[in-house]
Parts: structure tokens; sequence; C-alpha cells
């Protein structure tokens, strides 16, 4: 699917505006240029970034409502999906404050750079995660492409106790990972196929909760 295409089905998808497809645009441009330094996507992906990464990201904004106020996005890396659900929730006037979760000072920089051109009510946090005393107080979790499911949730359960919502990207092997999760945890969620792949899908969690074994 060449560029302009991609372009169109992001549109179609979202409907956003066009000064939000020229945000976008801009978002391209650097993340191209930065891209040879930080190795912030794959190779194989820069003729695909409006799919495989933009209308990917996007389509969480279909998980968000008028009662979720703050989102993070755990391991942001080039800003997929937080950036771009902000970007779009900005379109929408969707009133949602995101945190972006990244461990590496280079990729901070850019993620502060989109904030800075963009114009976007989103903070970058320079933060490992795992350290004991880092805590979570938002509404709403995202997790694209960071680590294996049952670490994911063990994650989660440890460090956010009042979480609305949990929405995670899962690939062809999920429903495997699902299960195999389903032994230690109870979980209440939603399944929705994936916009962009027919092997994916995301699913949103409502009730997390460790089993008694």
């Amino acid at each position: 699917m060449d560029r302009s295409t991609q372009i169109d089905t992001f549109s179609r998808f979202t409907q956003v505006s066009r000064e939000t497809i020229t945000s976008l645009i801009k978002y391209e441009k650097i993340l191209i240029e930065s891209n040879k330094k930080l190795n912030l996507i794959g190779k194989t992906t820069i003729n695909d970034i409006w799919n495989r990464h933009f209308l990917d990201s996007a389509q969480v904004i279909d998980f968000i409502n008028k009662n979720d106020k703050t989102l993070v996005d755990i391991g942001s890396g080039a800003g997929f999906p937080g950036l771009v659900i902000s970007i779009v929730a900005k379109d929408k006037k969707i009133p949602l404050k995101i945190r972006l979760i990244e461990k590496s000072p280079k990729k901070i920089i850019f993620l502060n750079k989109i904030i800075h051109e963009l114009k976007l009510n989103v903070s970058a946090v320079n933060q490992n995660i795992q350290d004991e005393a880092f805590k979570f107080f938002e509404d709403v979790f995202v997790v694209r492409a960071f680590k294996p499911l049952p670490e994911v949730l063990k994650l989660i359960h440890n460090k956010a106790k009042n979480f609305k919502k949990i929405i995670i990207f899962l690939g062809k092997n999920g429903n495997r990972d699902l299960l195999q999760a389903s032994k230690n945890w109870d979980i209440k969620y939603k399944q929705r196929m994936s916009t962009t792949s027919n092997d994916s899908f995301l699913i949103e969690i409502n009730k997390l909760e460790k089993k008694q074994i």
C-alpha cells in the first residue's frame, strides 16, 4: 500500500481533520529522520508508518470514554500508541491527559520533541517501571509491544490499584497467551479484532485479580 493510500485509509477510519493529518505528517517526518540514529522503528516498517504504527495506535481511541481522564503508555518507545492517541484525542476534543513511560533517555528526547512541536497534553517520563518505588495512578493503561502478557499483568497488578481499564495489543499467539495467563489470573475482559491485522487483536481488561492457588 503506497503512502497516499495509507493516509487516505487512516483518514477514513479515524475521521480526523486535515489539520490533524498535517500534524501526523510532521510526526512522520521527525520520526524518519530520528530513526537513522535512534532505531525507533524497524526499517521494514518505514514505508508502512501510517498503517503499521499510526492507524494501529489510533484504534485505541475507540476504547476511551468521557469518564477517562488520564492514560499511561507503558514502554512508549517512539510514541506508539500514546502520542498518536493524544493527537487523535485532541482532534476529537477529548481532554485526556497522557503520560508516556520510557526508560531510554534518547527516546525521551525524541518524544519531547514531538510533544513540543505538536503542542500535546502529554508528559514523557524517563523511568524504568521495574523500579520498586514506581507507582501508577492513571485511569487507563495501554501496552503495545512491551513485554509478555504475564509480565504486564503482574506489573500492573503490583503497581496500580485503582485502574479502570487496561488495553493490551496481542498478536497471533494472543489467545494462547490469554489461556496461559488465565491459569494464574482472574481476568474480566472484552476482545476486539485489530483494524490493521487479521492476526492481531486488542483486549480491554476491567478486572484483574491474582488467583489463589
